[in-house]
């Protein structure tokens, strides 16, 4: 059993984990484990780069990005698609302004953020509805956290926060199975039961389209009914969800994770991937990072969520304090931390 919410503050954790687990990927990224191994030592003993500040990268700027909607977004009462996609815009236009914004950003984010700036299109025209990046769901976790939220508005949300860039049907299932994810780990739910608790919330939300917060989206891709279009994504995240059962029978945490899950440079891979990392090291939640960071594939995202996930289950003491003192963003993390944690 996991110790009481209040105790453990899953919110504070999940987003330190989110925020150490980017930043730990951030140098091994577009390597090879090899390459990593001869850069880092043996991935068992990798430590948080840098001297003094820990940088991370867009996922956790996204993230954060997000987290700000958020607040707006609730703060004026009931969250609704209006009142989180304004706020959300603003957030990812400014993003892309930033000079910050300089952390091997990916290309379909660019891209979207760039029309949206444009305002003379619906956020629906400005998405990249044939992509799946891992964009949708590296700056999910916050509606994981974010407490108040009904399963409709959680899930409608975080959909509507994918497509915004990643309008790929895949991109919102996977979205809104990580965020769920998150959920079930910081309200305290086993490990050992997660995969099949996401295969039935996949199965239950199969068809359905949330067309309060996504409109018209559907229309952009090529299936004929918006139940067909978003079944198209559930679909595709079973599949990742069986390669996961399969992997955590016969993986060995010595094997590059993504040789069974996926590179995490897609939305589900990332997922599933992450998801794998953090299950192979329940109760060692450094370690699951540490794994994490030491991939082949899309190394800052897949240990960013990894990260969301422990932490979410292990709370705000699973991480280093050295680290925690390090990390670029640390008290804004904190701050949002602590907000969800108290309510």
């Amino acid at each position: 059993m996991t110790p009481m919410t209040t105790t453990r503050r899953p919110a504070t954790g999940s987003l330190l984990g989110l925020a150490l687990g980017d930043a730990l990927g951030f140098p091994t990224e577009f390597h090879d484990v090899p390459a990593i191994l001869d850069k880092c030592g043996p991935w068992r003993e990798m430590e948080l780069p840098g001297s003094s500040v820990a940088y991370i990268t867009d996922d956790t700027q996204m993230a954060l990005a997000v987290a700000r909607a958020l607040r707006e977004g609730t703060g004026r009462g009931t969250l609704g698609p209006k009142g989180f996609e304004r706020p959300l815009r603003e957030e990812f236009v400014d993003w892309f302004r930033s000079p910050d914004n300089n952390r091997a950003p990916g290309r379909t984010c660019l891209r979207a953020c760039g029309l949206l700036e444009t305002g003379s299109r619906g956020w629906q025209d400005a998405s990249q509805i044939h992509s799946k990046g891992c964009g949708a769901n590296m700056r999910v976790t916050p509606l994981g956290l974010v407490p108040g939220l009904s399963d409709e508005q959680r899930a409608g949300a975080a959909q509507l926060q994918a497509g915004l860039t990643h309008g790929h049907p895949t991109g919102l299932a996977a979205a809104d199975l990580t965020a769920h994810a998150v959920r079930l780990l910081a309200q305290g739910a086993e490990p050992t039961g997660l995969v099949g608790m996401l295969r039935s919330y996949a199965y239950e939300n199969r068809e359905t389209y949330h067309e309060a917060w996504l409109g018209d989206l559907w229309r952009r891709g090529s299936e004929p009914t918006p139940q067909r279009f978003i079944a198209h994504g559930w679909d595709e995240c079973l599949g990742v969800l069986d390669r996961l059962r399969g992997a955590l029978r016969e993986q060995s945490p010595e094997t590059d994770p993504c040789l069974a899950t996926g590179a995490g440079w897609i939305a589900e891979e990332a997922l599933a991937t992450g998801l794998l990392c953090f299950l192979l090291f329940v109760d060692e939640p450094v370690l699951a990072l540490r794994r994490a960071a030491c991939t082949s594939g899309d190394s800052d995202s897949i240990a960013a969520l990894t990260g969301a996930f422990a932490g979410a289950y292990c709370g705000a003491g699973a991480w280093p304090r050295e680290w925690v003192a390090r990390i670029e963003h640390r008290e804004e993390l904190l701050e949002f931390g602590a907000e969800w944690d108290a309510v």
